[in-house]
């Protein structure tokens, strides 16, 4: 959370240039460089969010240099992803109201990270400069939870980046601003992927709700009901963009559908399932006559782990 006494700063600040380095947190925060103490996010829903830090805790971040995807804020404990990210949380919510503010964020990077799951920058902290918010979607991580994330790109001058937004409506007034009402707009926006039910229920039908790994069954009423998951190979929205189709879909049930989705579970071009954290096969992945699986899905979501299984 950033702190209280200090206000958002949108763009540079005076006596700070690219390419400063910082021993630790506290240096940043009183440079005004990034106002919180701990957070990776400074600033809220409110306010927006003007400064980011990059220190290695979220697997899915990749630096390209101009151009970064960030992974937003929550979900997290012990250095390990446990539940689904959302866009109501603070840090969140305050890039996707930077975006509306057509405002650029300051982006930090922290050096010489190390450690296990609870990675730190021991070599201090380097100003990268302004970046701004090109797009943000949420997405299946790496981990097998939604995240969010942001495209977030180099701004080459930083003295007027980016265009101002409409003039908004007064802060103190009850009703919601332009501004506000774009935030809404945008997480509505990302936050919907079409999808076609008549795809997954298609998929069930054909396997009758039985798991094509497992084979498990799972029953939930004694009239023979059954439960089983829709799960999408090539990952549905940015920056996967894997289609709603049935030659993208498995039916699996929930403990197969977490690992498939966390890499646990890959499939080989010949449809073998491999548990790739031991190395060995567990299962032929069953398929109905009438079920035409596209191999390049397949070897889009294996290509998310590199180098787990030969």
């Amino acid at each position: 959370m950033a702190n209280a006494s200090q206000s958002v700063i949108f763009g540079s600040v005076p006596g700070v240039q690219e390419g400063d380095v910082f021993p630790n947190r506290e240096a940043l925060r009183l440079a005004k460089v990034h106002r919180a103490g701990q957070a990776g996010i400074a600033g809220g829903a409110r306010e927006g969010a003007d400064s980011i830090v990059m220190s290695g805790g979220y697997p899915d971040d990749r630096d390209q240099g101009h151009v970064i995807y960030y992974t937003g804020h929550g979900g997290r404990e012990n250095g390990v992803q446990v539940r689904d990210q959302s866009w109501s949380s603070s840090g969140n919510a305050g890039l996707v109201r930077t975006s509306a503010m057509r405002k650029p964020v300051r982006v930090v990077e922290g050096l010489d990270i190390r450690g296990g799951r609870r990675r730190r920058a021991m070599g201090g902290y380097r100003y990268r400069g302004l970046y701004r918010i090109a797009d943000f979607w949420m997405t299946a991580g790496v981990e097998g939870f939604q995240v969010c994330q942001f495209e977030l790109r180099k701004v080459e001058s930083e003295e007027a980046p980016i265009p101002p937004p409409a003039p908004a409506a007064d802060a103190g007034a009850e009703q919601e601003t332009e501004v506000e009402r774009n935030v809404r707009r945008l997480v509505a926006a990302r936050e919907e992927v079409a999808r076609d039910w008549r795809v997954a229920y298609r998929v069930k039908e054909m396997y009758n709700d039985r798991c094509q790994i497992c084979r498990e069954r799972i029953l939930v009423s004694p009239d023979d009901q059954a439960f089983s998951n829709c799960a999408h190979i090539k990952a549905l929205g940015r920056p996967h963009e894997g289609p709603d189709r049935i030659e993208n879909v498995l039916c699996l049930c929930p403990n197969c559908h977490v690992r498939f989705d966390r890499g646990v579970f890959l499939i080989t071009d010949d449809f073998q399932v491999i548990d790739s954290l031991r190395s060995e096969k567990v299962a032929d992945l069953y398929r109905a006559d009438e079920h035409e699986i596209a191999i390049e899905y397949v070897q889009a979501h294996r290509s998310r782990w590199p180098g787990r299984i030969g």
